[in-house]
């Protein structure tokens, strides 16, 4: 009898012990989790934006953070971004949106650089074969009913593509619209093999799946020159998120993986689904990342 009353003794000492050991596990694990801040991704309805946007996000929930996405127009992400109420902005062009970067100067920062060397400007199909330069076009605007289709005028962008039009002194006005509203313009054009000039940049699928090139701009090269995109955080992120703000600092993705990627989501597949592919195929890369 009293060897089995030790037994039950020990029986539920060792449940007591264990139950306060996992209780003691679930809270620190709680407590981790407490830890992590929740950080907000600010997000255009560009796809140049939507697929680093995607990758980040699982990588930081990955990491530990809850993670949440804000849509908003371009204006909207800066100004979230200059009161904090967006920490992270993965698609900031430079110099098409260096005038935020100068009016938020005191609140916000670019701390990488994704990648260099993207390519923007107007856009003709490449059955224009005579029409390689901006210059070309001056005269024969009317080949496209003195019209360039373009994204929202909000976008400062646009600002840039009206001063090449007055540099040449084109006879040509914007037309303004939603990207998807433009691309459904053009291809309706370029269907019927018209001339059409529309705005276009690096990476994006429209160069593949509508065959156009990227006119050169010989009288104001400085215009869409050396355009490079960056990541662009509040300035509290560092201390708020310093492993966030670490891997952020050493982000970067090829053009080429970045143009593969829009495709496939402009093609329908989920962009959650090709974020993962990207994230499994490249894990060695992004611990660098993470580590350096």
């Amino acid at each position: 009898m009293k060897k089995s009353l030790v037994i039950l003794i020990t029986i539920l000492l060792s449940a007591v012990i264990y139950g306060c050991s996992s209780s003691s596990e679930a809270e620190n694990a709680d407590n981790n989790t407490e830890d992590k801040p929740t950080l907000t991704l600010g997000q255009t309805n560009w796809t140049s934006t939507i697929v680093p946007t995607q990758i980040v996000k699982q990588i930081l929930e990955d990491m530990g953070y809850n993670v949440e996405v804000q849509d908003a127009e371009l204006g909207a992400v800066y100004t979230g971004l200059s009161t904090a109420d967006v920490d992270i902005f993965m698609d900031s062009w430079s110099p098409q949106q260096d005038q935020y970067m100068e009016e938020y100067s005191d609140s916000i920062e670019r701390i990488s650089a994704s990648y260099e060397d993207a390519g923007a400007g107007m856009v003709v199909p490449e059955y224009m074969e005579d029409i390689n330069d901006v210059g070309d076009l001056k005269g024969r605007e009317d080949i496209v009913n003195n019209e360039i289709l373009a994204i929202s005028e909000a976008d400062p962008a646009m600002e840039d593509l009206q001063d090449i039009i007055d540099a040449y002194d084109l006879d040509m006005e914007m037309v303004n619209s939603s990207e998807g509203a433009m691309l459904a313009a053009a291809e309706a054009k370029i269907e019927e093999q018209e001339p059409v000039v529309l705005y276009g940049w690096e990476p994006h699928s429209m160069f593949q799946q509508l065959d156009l090139k990227i006119l050169t701009n010989e009288k104001v090269p400085e215009i869409y020159g050396d355009t490079s995109i960056h990541v662009t955080v509040q300035n509290g992120l560092q201390e708020k998120a310093p492993e966030a703000y670490n891997f952020l600092s050493n982000w970067s993705i090829s053009i080429d993986d970045m143009t593969e990627m829009i495709t496939k989501i402009d093609d329908g597949q989920n962009s959650e689904d090709v974020a993962q592919t990207w994230i499994e195929n490249n894990q060695d890369e992004i611990d660098n990342m993470k580590s350096n």
